[in-house]
């Protein structure tokens, strides 16, 4: 796209009309755009062109920050998507190497800096930062200090971070940080602009797991360390599994105390047991905001899709009500009314020992189910959130264990 104006092809996340954000976190999986933004943004800066600086302000010192200065030069200055990349015409500035700086017609210059050396950000003074990959960044805080102190030029220092996320601490500071303003971009989003076959690719064999959300999505995704269970042990045990394999199955409903937009999910979990006795979770069609009779619906609609054997439902928020609505759907279904005495925590313990023992698979990527195991502690989920497809899970589960003493049947006899 190099010679072209940028803002006929831009997407609108690239292009913040009516100004950009002076403080300005962009997440964005791999391929997303985030280097041709950076690049289109320094530009701009330097030519005083909006919507990236206002009232033609133009900006003439500043600082190119990447892991190290071969990802500076390699990917910020020279890559195709770069700085000299995107250059139109005769505007083309100079790099110079022996220097590491990029240098404009008008006098304006881009040094570039590696993380690997924090002092080399003591001393110089800029009025723009663009830091690339922020979550590689070794000496990441020290490094970020010291540009900090450096942005002292110019009327309205600005500063860019592009970084595909990684829960590193700085990182994670910027996105909660008053001054930041945080753009998230998908590798989807920029599709017509990566090579064909690719998306494809990289979308069946990641989709789901914490890699693709993280490196595709541009998801920041974090464990917690007190967790009944591992995001990494739980991507490892998923597997392919058909229904029809499967001995027994039932569908947990876990149902909310109330229906609107903001109440709790229903959780909804089948799972089934092999002819080892092995525990196979087989869908997640958790749902929130329905009334009874819709997540009701669903429920039944996932027990005669997978030709369940029975549903299992937690009856503490609506007593014989649950029971009720489900019956009212389908008067055929079987349904046993399951009733919490002993707290979430000390119900799913169980249940994660059978994890740990490699006695439970997933038979797809269940991303939202996931988030909730590797988010549940002593204390529940944080924020106070309740844990509804852990509920539902441990339900499911715990009715499976307690009837593996049972004879096998033949899926859809």
């Amino acid at each position: 796209m190099a010679g072209r104006e940028w803002f006929m092809t831009a997407r609108a996340k690239q292009y913040p009309l009516p100004d950009a954000p002076k403080r300005w976190l962009v997440v964005g999986g791999r391929g997303s755009g985030k280097t041709r933004l950076g690049a289109e943004w320094v530009r701009a800066l330097v030519l005083g062109l909006p919507p990236f600086t206002t009232n033609g302000l133009r900006y003439g010192r500043i600082a190119l920050v990447a892991e190290t200065l071969g990802d500076a030069r390699e990917v910020m200055v020279a890559g195709a998507s770069g700085i000299l990349g995107i250059a139109r015409g005769s505007e083309r500035p100079r790099f110079e190497t022996s220097r590491r700086r990029v240098l404009f017609d008008n006098g304006a210059t881009a040094q570039i800096f590696s993380s690997e050396d924090p002092d080399a950000l003591r001393g110089p003074q800029f009025d723009a930062a663009w830091c690339d990959e922020l979550a590689k960044w070794n000496n990441a805080e020290h490094v970020w200090d010291m540009l900090q102190f450096g942005l002292r030029l110019g009327e309205e220092p600005r500063q860019l971070v592009t970084t595909t996320p990684r829960a590193t601490a700085l990182v994670k500071r910027l996105m909660r940080e008053d001054g930041f303003t945080v753009t998230r971009m998908r590798t989807s989003d920029n599709a017509g602009n990566l090579a064909p076959g690719f998306l494809q690719a990289v979308t069946d064999r990641y989709a789901g797991t914490r890699l693709g959300r993280q490196e595709l999505d541009g998801e920041l995704i974090e464990d917690r360390s007190d967790a009944l269970w591992s995001r990494n042990r739980l991507e490892a045990i998923v597997e392919p599994v058909s229904a029809e394999a499967l001995s027994r199955i039932v569908v947990a409903v876990d149902p909310p105390a109330s229906a609107n937009a903001r109440s709790d999910a229903c959780g909804l979990i089948a799972a089934g047991t092999d002819l080892r006795g092995g525990i196979v979770v087989l869908a997640d069609a958790s749902v929130q905001g329905l009334q009874p009779d819709g997540w009701a619906a669903r429920a039944v609609a996932l027990y005669h899709s997978l030709e369940a054997d029975l549903i299992v439902a937690e009856v503490n928020q609506g007593g014989a009500m649950v029971e009720s609505v489900i019956r009212t759907v389908d008067p055929a279904v079987p349904v046993k009314a399951v009733r919490a005495s002993r707290g979430k925590w000390l119900r799913a313990e169980p249940v994660a020992a059978l994890y740990a023992q490699g006695r439970v698979g997933h038979a797809a990527h269940f991303p939202e189910l996931v988030d909730e195991m590797c988010d549940f502690g002593p204390s529940g989920l944080t924020g106070n959130r309740s844990p509804d497809r852990v509920d539902a899970l441990v339900w499911a589960i715990a009715e499976l264990m307690n009837g593996l003493g049972r004879a096998p049947r033949v899926r859809g006899v």
